[in-house]
């Protein structure tokens, strides 16, 4: 009896060992467990993460795409608006002699100055001497295909060594703002708007863009006297600088408004001509290259005009 009582005893502590056992294997599973799903949060926290930082990314790209696109867009809107408005500042400069031509013949280009009664032009363009046989004038057209509007003018002063005239008209038009800023520096982008082909096709101005290419004397040294001449040794008695363009200009052109891109503000006046006879005079085949007058002979000009010098 007394054994059977042990046997008991040793049964029951036995099946309560198990218990616990049990009880604490499904303690550590359950721990498991939260230690597998607490890891597993984490996991998908971080790739969560991860994705918002990328979409981060992608939308800071985007929007440095769109600010980007959106400058580019409203700078090429403002040099619309500007090259609308200087071409209602350009005009064309042409000889009117109605025995001799059906039409004016234009010569040039130039560009409307101060009050809007002056315009400028190379001189090179309106130095034909007028037949008194005949009843010529100078004129500008103001407009565009065959609605123009033709306007008398006269040389009131000249500048022979940059080449440059200033014409008095009979009514007024739209004046340019002309630039105060000193010699540009090579790199600077520029804009020019005028006739390169005259009026074959009608009066239709055109515009074209580049930078300036260098800053250089409109006048080098001949390497012997035979390249000598008088407008060469003129010239190099007093050697001005000039612009030299990375931008294509046509015989027509000269006379045409130079001017910044953003602004619209003059800072030259383009010329075909002024290098030929002293700059690349020593050149069997001229270059070919665009030049402009700095802007601030046109203003000396003005002011001799005015007797402000």
């Amino acid at each position: 009896m007394h054994n059977r009582l042990k046997l008991n005893c040793l049964r029951i502590k036995a099946i309560a060992k198990i218990k616990h056992i049990k009880l604490n294997g499904e303690e550590i599973m359950k721990n498991s467990s939260r230690k597998r799903c607490t890891v597993s949060n984490v996991l998908v926290l971080a790739r969560f993460l991860k994705m918002v930082g990328s979409l981060n990314k992608l939308m800071g790209f985007c929007t440095i795409f769109l600010l980007a696109t959106s400058t580019h867009l409203r700078a090429e809107q403002q040099f619309i608006d500007v090259v609308e408005s200087v071409t209602k500042s350009t005009v064309a400069i042409a000889l009117d002699a109605p025995y001799k031509h059906a039409s004016p013949r234009v010569l040039g280009t130039g560009f409307i100055v101060d009050d809007g009664s002056y315009a400028i032009t190379n001189y090179h363009v309106v130095s034909e001497p007028l037949d008194p046989k005949y009843v010529e004038n100078y004129v500008v057209l103001s407009g565009e295909g065959t609605v123009v509007k033709k306007i008398k003018a006269e040389i009131i002063k000249i500048d022979l060594k940059h080449d440059l005239a200033l014409l008095k008209l009979d009514s007024i038009l739209t004046p340019v703002a002309l630039s105060s800023k000193n010699m540009l520096r090579p790199g600077t982008d520029i804009a020019f708007t005028g006739f390169p082909i005259g009026a074959i096709l009608g009066i239709y101005p055109a515009t074209h863009r580049g930078y300036v290419s260098a800053i250089t004397p409109d006048a080098i040294p001949a390497m012997n006297s035979q390249q000598l001449n008088l407008k060469m040794m003129e010239r190099l008695d007093s050697v001005s600088l000039i612009y030299q363009l990375d931008a294509t200009a046509y015989p027509g052109n000269s006379g045409s408004p130079m001017y910044e891109p953003r602004t619209g503000e003059v800072i030259g006046v383009i010329n075909k001509v002024l290098v030929k006879d002293t700059k690349e005079s020593a050149l069997s085949s001229p270059t070919g290259i665009s030049y402009a007058i700095p802007v601030k002979f046109v203003i000396k000009l003005l002011e001799s005009n005015f007797g402000k010098d």
